[in-house]
């Protein structure tokens, strides 16, 4: 049968009437929740780069100046607008007790949401944590609601998602049980926070009642349905052993120095993943699945995505300085773990790298998933290019990649199409994770690489701008702030505060953008194949779970589309295994697609 997409602007799907008590409860002044900050005051943060921008020139690190770099298209233009935004929003990792603990090298993420469905994007922050003694606390997150014209309201009181029961890292969104509004998942130490929505502008927390009931140290999670029954599943990337009692002393450069022990000094602990049960409780599979569980896990990032593609998802995780794991599904929800025969597990030289953050894109328009991974220093960035049958080539030399060099610890990352030209951009934020680098920089700068037919190549800001200013990344998220067809960008730091960089690029080029609503698949859409016909080729998209690091972007959709290029229609594989054609697609504008009922 003819399958039509129904399309209406964006506004209308999503302009919901929420209870009036909801309504009236907004009106309240918000909080943070949270004790006066010990180890950074909120003035200083306004003072520093992040805050609004900086008019000082920060110099090159030593060698970056020989960087593969251009000043690349002057139509890419990023405003930093944090000072207006109302987001104050610092991580705080509890440095200034002076522990020196693995666990302050982590950092925070970001997540983003339209918890109370007014067709605007809401921001959430985990909160970090603090030590008491040798008692490891947290701080809350904050939840900030979109206004609508670039403000946010901290709503996070009566939201009720300002739990600090734990140190927290990440947070990951899904709509688990499928209700049409979207819930989080917040990870940490030594627990996790699953905040359901309540629909009313309240969310639950409601992890141990549902049966995520976990002890571990979690970093980054993924939301995903692995077994094709319409709910979302949870994987869970656990790091390493770390306590009080296995907190040994490395020291610095300079004797009497207490420096942060780095991950090899630590047994690496075995993921988990949750299936859902279709009740609103999982069930730990763990066992069943055969997770690895030698000591080589250490977690950082997660891909969840049908890297084949053969109508399932895939478990692609980043593991610190040990190889990385790739679970490929056999269809029925089990897997076996192949990371080694896909030729993803290692770098181009068979070493293990620091892996952290995690995209994946068709970055060369061969119609094939590729994986994109930021490393360590002193490692070259990953791009891994999808040859055919899941296998995998390490083609960070042949893209350029590698002439970044290796002065940077890379985290958050996103495939984005800054230019519109049709081709997918990178951006990465970047950090050290110990107090004495020798390179002496904690902070470094941000990249944004440029697509150009297939290489990759930096480009460079003035030097006021905050992409050319020092931070101590680590999260990065992607949404579009203020619905005007672009992405803007939400950084997350560490002990600096978090960044709201406006996407100003201006060209002739134009946009494709839609966001999937699942009825047979689950809502979300996680899994999802978008295939975007052109007269310039396939552009493929995928809605995929986890990416990033320790952060969740939009779900939508988007594609730049260069002047002159014809646009002639769309194929989208949703989960479910439907495949749905459309003949007509809306050059900018937001198209809302429903997954239609199969007879």
């Amino acid at each position: 049968m003819s399958l039509k997409a129904q399309q209406q602007p964006t506004t209308s799907l999503f302009v919901v009437a929420v209870l009036a008590a909801f309504g009236a409860a907004m009106l309240l002044p918000g909080c943070s929740g949270g004790e006066d900050l010990p180890d950074l005051s909120m003035e200083e943060a306004k003072k520093s780069k992040s805050f609004g921008e900086s008019s000082g020139s920060v110099p090159d690190v030593e060698g970056e100046e020989n960087l593969g770099s251009a000043n690349v298209g002057p139509s890419v233009k990023l405003e930093n607008i944090t000072k207006s935004t109302g987001i104050d929003f610092i991580y705080r990792n509890g440095a200034e007790s002076n522990h020196a603990s693995i666990l302050e090298s982590l950092g925070g993420g970001v997540g983003v949401l339209d918890f109370d469905l007014d067709g605007m994007i809401d921001v959430f922050f985990p909160g970090g944590g603090h030590y008491r003694e040798k008692n490891v606390l947290g701080y809350p997150g904050k939840l900030f609601r979109n206004n609508g014209d670039l403000t946010f309201q901290d709503v996070t009181t009566v939201t009720q998602t300002g739990g600090d029961s734990m140190y927290s890292h990440a947070c990951q969104v899904g709509d688990f049980d499928n209700d049409g509004f979207q819930d989080f998942i917040v990870t940490g130490y030594g627990a996790v926070m699953l905040y359901h929505n309540q629909g009313d502008g309240t969310f639950l927390e409601v992890s141990k009642e549902v049966g995520i009931d976990t002890t571990s140290w979690s970093s980054s999670a993924g939301w995903g349905d692995f077994n094709g029954d319409s709910h979302l599943d949870l994987y869970l990337c656990n790091y390493v052993n770390w306590s009080f009692e296995n907190h040994p002393f490395c020291e610095g450069p300079l004797e009497g120095q207490i420096e942060i022990c780095p991950p090899k000094s630590f047994e690496g602990l075995q993921d988990r993943i949750y299936y859902n049960n279709g009740d609103g409780t999982f069930t730990n599979m763990v066992e069943e699945l055969g997770l690895v569980d030698d000591g080589t896990g250490k977690g950082l990032g997660v891909l969840l995505t049908d890297i084949e593609p053969d109508g399932d998802l895939d478990i692609y995780v980043c593991n610190d300085t040990t190889r990385n794991h790739l679970y490929v599904n056999d269809g029925t929800g089990k897997f076996k773990e192949n990371a080694l025969l896909h030729s993803l597990a290692f770098d181009g030289l068979g070493g293990a790298n620091g892996s952290m953050g995690v995209d994946v894109a068709d970055y060369n328009h061969d119609g094939r998933p590729d994986i994109w991974v930021a490393n360590y220093e002193h490692e070259a960035f990953a791009l891994y290019e999808n040859i055919g049958d899941g296998m995998f080539l390490h083609v960070s030399d042949k893209s350029g990649v590698t002439s970044l060099g290796g002065v940077f610890v890379g985290f958050g990352t996103v495939f984005y199409d800054l230019d519109l030209d049709g081709d997918d951009d990178i951006l990465v934020t970047n950090g050290h994770v110990i107090n004495y680098p020798p390179s002496g920089r904690l902070n470094q700068r941000p990249l944004v690489l440029i697509n150009e037919n297939g290489r990759y190549i930096r480009k460079r800001f003035p030097v006021e701008n905050y992409i050319s200013q020092e931070h101590r990344g680590r999260g990065l998220a992607y949404a579009d702030l203020d619905q005007d067809g672009d992405a803007d960008f939400i950084f997350s730091n560490s002990r600096e505060i978090s960044a709201i960089i406006k996407n100003d690029s201006v060209n002739d080029n134009s946009y494709v953008r839609i966001q999937l609503v699942g009825s047979q698949s689950n809502r979300d859409a996680i899994g999802a194949i978008a295939v975007l016909h052109t007269s310039a080729g396939d552009r493929h998209k995928y809605i995929s779970g986890g990416t990033s690091y320790l952060s969740q972007s939009e779900f939508r959709l988007h594609w730049g589309v260069a002047k002159g290029t014809e646009v002639t229609g769309m194929t989208i594989k949703w989960p479910s295994g439907l495949e749905q054609k459309i003949d007509q697609v809306a050059i900018n504008d937001t198209t809302i697609i429903l997954e239609p009922i199969s007879e």
